[in-house]
């Protein structure tokens, strides 16, 4: 663990086309057809999330969105701290989420009962999410790909189409990261869209978002990249947006 590297850019400081970027989709819709198999495995949370409730109408059940969960670590913590939510470890990859099935299934004394895993494509997943008008309370974005070269920019989330819906999801979205330029860039992506949203019917629920950029403390690790990182001596931080 203790040799885990760290992030390498070409890029040493927040994108110098961020702000254009982030409002230009602001103002755009995200058309891509939903994959079938996004599809179904948001049918197959639904189902989960209504059992576990013992209520037909997923509108008035809470939820919590654990966004590339990897093998669903966070998933059980988070589940411990949102007893009264039905919480979603989401992963597209089975070979991660298969990884992690045999310790949950070994402990399942353990796991919490509101925990549950699915395997889909995150984009996908979130506009069915927001198109289906589902109460997230809080929304979960631990380490995701941050695709560090300059030229890679638009694959990060907040410099992509899907990020005016990755926003809507939840009144709280938290990322974390161990690059911190990423950090910087999420928090101020953030801010863009709260200042766009005041011009933007579509995007009213959004007006008055905040961001806050921290280090983030390792002292009780909640992933394995946060062992993994911590171990390396490297700085962990993490971008809290509220509205």
């Amino acid at each position: 663990m203790s040799g885990a590297r760290s992030v390498t850019s070409n890029q040493e400081s927040v994108h110098r086309d961020l702000a254009k970027i982030v409002r230009k989709y602001a103002r755009t819709q995200y058309m891509r057809p939903i994959a079938l198999h996004t599809q179904e495995a948001f049918d197959e949370a639904r189902e989960k999330i209504c059992t576990w409730a013992g209520q037909s109408d997923i509108a008035s059940i809470p939820v919590v969105l654990d966004s590339g969960c990897g093998t669903g670590e966070s998933t059980i913590h988070l589940a411990r701290r949102f007893p009264d939510c039905a919480v979603i470890g989401i992963d597209k990859s089975e070979a991660r989420i298969g990884k992690g099935s045999g310790a949950r299934d070994a402990e399942a004394e353990g796991i919490p009962h509101n925990a549950f895993w699915i395997r889909a494509e995150l984009l996908d997943f979130w506009r069915l999410v927001l198109d289906n008008h589902w109460d997230v309370r809080y929304h979960a974005v631990f380490y995701p790909n941050p695709w560090p070269k300059q030229a890679e920019c638009t694959r990060r989330f907040h410099m992509h189409p899907i990020f005016p819906t990755m926003m809507q999801l939840a009144p709280v979205t938290e990322l974390r990261t161990n690059w911190e330029i990423y950090a910087q860039e999420f928090r101020d992506a953030v801010g863009i869209l709260g200042e766009e949203s005041e011009n933007i019917p579509g995007l009213a629920s959004l007006r008055g978002i905040r961001a806050e950029l921290s280090p983030l403390s390792t002292d009780n690790p909640e992933t394995a990249f946060e062992r993994k990182y911590a171990a390396a001596g490297q700085p962990l931080w993490r971008v809290i947006a509220s509205r």
